[in-house]
């Protein structure tokens, strides 16, 4: 059975305000053919995002240039909550594209790491609400009027979602609004989705997003004609962890992640998992489409 792709690539995402590597750090993991065309695994630590950046593009440029397919997945959201882009009356029919578009103008994200994202989150609860809500969390001398520490209050019927409809069915306990603290993921969306897409708008067609820009469904090499890389959020513990000797914990993170996709790919079994589960809503699959996103495995 022919894999859809030739090369596996993860990133750990982080929101380091400094050159950083080791724990806590971005680490990205690819699998992809050496000389002799067997899958071989290499796992890099830059010490700033910019870095990393560029690493993440030339291999997708090198893997175009060759002709193989590359899969290519993010440890954060590439969505927020459904109502959030009307909520801040973004323009355009793809609430997804809108919010990427309206972060892309908001974040500053510097060579050596600096970065805005508490006052992106500040500035995005402004418009929205004119209170600290719906994002919170930062350091004490991070506070600002329009975003706080600790959470203010809970999600009202009136209010965005508190969860996408991923976190609700994962039951997690941290949703995208936070910004700070163990478990939080809401900086990385901030942080990452204008990574994503740079990475998108350099490529064009030839990029695509999952599931906004594909469907909610299973993919085959027909619907990929033409298309060098297909993005898509994933699920970080998606694979068993169990490192080699003198290998670092998060290296072999990024090695049982690769490696966990392109069995799945090698057995024919990946492509289903693109789809969405039996029995969702109606609803749920539109909102997951056209504004949330979802995380593959």
């Amino acid at each position: 059975m022919a894999r859809l792709f030739n090369a596996y690539l993860m990133v750990h995402w982080n929101t380091a305000t400094k050159p950083t590597t080791g724990a806590d750090s971005v680490w990205i993991g690819v699998l992809k053919r050496d000389v002799r065309f067997r899958l071989a695994f290499e796992a890099h630590n830059p010490a700033t995002r910019a870095q990393a950046e560029a690493l993440i593009a030339s291999v997708l440029d090198d893997r175009a240039k060759r002709r193989e397919r590359t899969l290519i997945g993010f440890d954060f959201p590439l969505g927020l909550p459904r109502g959030l882009a009307a909520g801040l009356k973004l323009p355009g029919e793809a609430p997804w594209r809108a919010l990427w578009d309206q972060l892309a103008k908001m974040v500053k994200d510097k060579a050596d790491n600096t970065n805005n994202r508490f006052g992106v989150g500040s500035e995005i609860n402004r418009r929205l609400t004119g209170g600290p809500f719906p994002f919170w969390g930062c350091p004490p001398r991070d506070t600002l009027t329009t975003l706080q520490p600790k959470r203010g209050r809970d999600h009202g019927p009136g209010d965005v979602p508190e969860l996408r409809h991923l976190e609700a069915a994962q039951k997690s306990p941290n949703p995208v609004w936070k910004l700070y603290y163990n478990g939080a993921v809401g900086g990385q969306a901030i942080l990452g989705i204008p990574l994503v897409r740079r990475l998108k708008e350099a490529r064009g067609e030839a990029m695509r997003i999952w599931p906004f820009e594909t469907g909610w469904t299973a993919l085959t090499e027909n619907a990929l004609a033409g298309v060098d890389v297909v993005a898509a959020e994933i699920n970080a513990a998606a694979a068993v962890v169990s490192p080699l000797p003198g290998e670092s914990k998060d290296a072999a993170h990024m090695r049982a992640l690769v490696e966990h996709f392109a069995k799945l790919d090698e057995t024919g079994a990946l492509a289903g998992l693109f789809s969405a589960p039996k029995g969702i809503a109606g609803d749920v699959v539109a909102g997951v489409e056209r504004e949330e996103g979802w995380a593959l495995g």
